[in-house]
């Protein structure tokens, strides 16, 4: 892609994350959602290829409805009360509904069944993009938001974190896996969403952190099926060894970064007297973890097959800047000492 062109369209993701952030208005934070829309989908085709096209197209398809129920809903709302501001959102059908349209934004179950579809047919850098700056802006309509039907949330949370989990288990490829693992981390999110927003920054802020790392590992080593994950250990022998860490941070096993959110979440919602809720999402977690051991023995415990398909791959020095993935591997691996400055600095 032509240097200004991908110029261009990285300011105007940035711009319309920004708009929606700053917005008090629904008009505008729309406004910024479908800069956000129209500025990724060249990004998704730039490669001309069907499986991108396809990608490309079911997700336009599917932003552009959630951002037609969220402009409906808004304008809903202004017709019952009176009121365009985000805060002002009181009525209990609008309300319901742009909390329906922003889960479809960010791939939330039931409404989730597009983006492992759409993930699997870009590219590592893109899938990036699509799983990590793409939740900032509805996450931010979200957290503004009063819900009016708290139950709502608590069933899209739990049903998120159980299909996250059992979608993951029978896959092969890479980038659907981090689709389903994207699923059940946002079910996490949203699940203490009405009871702690801090606690859901805190959730969104590691689920980043640990998200980029896992990306920026299988793009430096080339990999998007489980079986190719068996020639890591030739192309990046320290980073192979690290990676089963990531992962099973991913998994949310202590004395890793990613057990502080979910630690931290099952002890809110019990002080919230929702034991089973709890339960649910504890038992959830066992399910993404397997797949995220599995890959983790895929990597380290298998032996690529020894013949020219296998051995090329091997001899291809990489191009990929590691300083970002050096950054994040680190925080994955070793953020759990601060969480009681992390938490300090999220409450309000």
């Amino acid at each position: 892609m032509n240097p200004h062109v991908l110029t261009t369209l990285l300011i105007s993701l940035g711009l319309g994350t920004t708009i929606t952030f700053s917005s008090s208005h629904w008009l505008l934070a729309w406004m910024g959602l479908e800069i956000n829309t129209l500025a990724i989908i060249p990004l998704m085709a730039q490669h001309h290829h069907p499986r991108a096209v396809e990608a490309a197209t079911k997700y336009f398809l599917t932003q552009a409805t959630a951002a037609a129920v969220l402009l409906f809903a808004s304008i809903t709302n202004a017709w019952l009360t009176g009121q365009w501001d985000i805060w002002q959102m009181t009525h209990p059908v609008p309300l319901t509904m742009i909390t329906i349209a922003l889960a479809l934004k960010i791939g939330l179950a039931p409404l989730h069944s597009w983006l492992p579809e759409v993930l699997q047919g870009l590219d590592l850098t893109t899938g990036l993009i699509l799983s990590t700056w793409q939740k900032l802006a509805p996450f931010a309509l979200l957290l503004q938001i009063q819900p009016s039907n708290p139950t709502l949330l608590i069933v899209f949370g739990l049903l998120s974190t159980l299909t996250g989990g059992w979608g993951g288990l029978n896959q092969t490829q890479l980038r659907k896996i981090l689709a389903y693992s994207s699923i059940a981390h946002l079910g996490w999110m949203i699940l203490i969403l009405q009871f702690s927003p801090s606690l859901t920054l805190l959730t969104l802020l590691m689920y980043l952190i640990m998200t980029t790392s896992t990306f920026l590992t299988f793009k430096l080593t080339r990999s998007t099926n489980i079986n190719t994950l068996a020639t890591s250990w030739t192309k990046a022998p320290l980073l192979t060894a690290l990676t089963p860490l990531i992962l099973l941070s991913l998994g949310g096993l202590p004395p890793l970064t990613g057990f502080i959110p979910k630690w931290l979440i099952l002890q809110e919602l019990t002080k919230q007297d929702l034991a089973l809720t709890a339960t649910l999402a504890a038992l959830s977690a066992l399910l993404s973890l397997y797949f995220y051991l599995r890959l983790a023995y895929a990597m380290t415990l298998t032996v690529s097959p020894n013949n020219l398909t296998g051995t090329t791959p091997w001899r291809l020095p990489s191009i990929q800047l590691t300083l970002p993935l050096t950054i994040t591997t680190i925080a994955t691996l070793s953020l759990l000492p601060l969480t009681p400055t992390i938490t300090t600095l999220l409450t309000p």
